[in-house]
């Protein structure tokens, strides 16, 4: 992984190559004082302009959600690794057909994972046949980081029970585009993880959070420590897969340790299947 280590780059290095690639499509890239400040990409690029930009990705998905009725949305996380079960089968056979061990491995892997998929898949469309006909206050959407895996399964459900979703997606080297079946008015990018989090927790009404890496343990205890702080109301934080959560955080280490209390695991609730993680968001808003 190549990265720059002087201290005094201050480039915006994703957002310009964004704008770079556009030169082709006519966008003038060319330095011009006379431009339209509201109109120039490299003053908006500037260093001392980060503040506009947080403002503008606050801004812009905020009035596009408003202007499409999304108002409650249930935040969906998970790997974004993890396959359908049908695409986790082919990549098993494809790895057993060149031989490498490693490979082989890794297909095998996904496959074990690939109901995780299946079930975020099935979740979604719960909850887009639950908001089918109602009115636009009390309908709930799925929200997802826009990615593939455990993302695209929730958006994807949501696409099969005729429902529409919302995709919160960032600038990375290995996630470019937002997976299809997010709804094209509501996918957005994000450059700033700051303000694409502030965006997950603005509307949620429930976190369900299915087995991940990195990105899902940030996301997971960033709304754990808000609730918990009372920075933010408390709403359903569901684990799905208790056999992987438990296996992967040791809460009670963390009681015995004194760094946590004992009603701080009140905060979230365990699920194995869709109707259960969906029973526990029913009954909290009694829906």
């Amino acid at each position: 992984m190549s990265s720059s280590r002087n201290i005094h780059d201050r480039r915006l290095a994703d957002a310009w190559a964004t704008l770079q690639a556009h030169a082709d499509s006519g966008l003038p890239l060319d330095p011009d004082a006379s431009r339209l400040a509201f109109a120039d990409p490299e003053f908006l690029l500037r260093r001392e302009t980060r503040g506009i930009r947080f403002q503008l990705e606050l801004l812009k998905p905020d009035l596009e959600q408003q202007a499409m009725g999304i108002e409650n949305t249930i935040v969906v996380f998970g790997s974004a690794r993890f396959r359908s079960e049908e695409e986790a089968a082919e990549l098993v056979a494809a790895a057993e057909a060149s031989g490498d061990e490693a490979q082989v491995r890794r297909a095998r892997a996904l496959a074990r994972n690939a109901h995780y998929y299946e079930k975020a898949r099935a979740f979604g469309r719960l909850v887009a046949q639950y908001s089918a006909g109602k009115d636009p206050a009390d309908m709930l959407f799925i929200c997802t980081g826009g990615g593939p895996g455990i993302m695209q399964a929730a958006n994807r459900g949501a696409y099969e029970g005729d429902g529409i979703s919302v995709g919160l997606a960032i600038a990375l080297p290995m996630e470019e585009q937002a997976n299809q079946y997010v709804t094209p008015a509501l996918s957005f990018k994000f450059h700033y993880f700051a303000l694409r989090k502030m965006h997950f927790m603005m509307r949620a009404k429930a976190l369900v959070a299915f087995p991940g890496g990195f990105g899902t343990l940030d996301e997971l205890f960033e709304v754990i420590t808000l609730v918990q702080t009372r920075k933010a109301r408390q709403v359903p934080i569901v684990l799905f897969g208790s056999e992987y959560w438990k296996r992967l955080v040791n809460f009670d280490f963390l009681i015995e340790e004194g760094v946590i209390s004992p009603a701080d695991t009140d905060l979230f609730q365990y699920a194995d299947d869709p109707a259960t993680a969906w029973e526990i968001i029913r009954s909290f808003y009694r829906l």
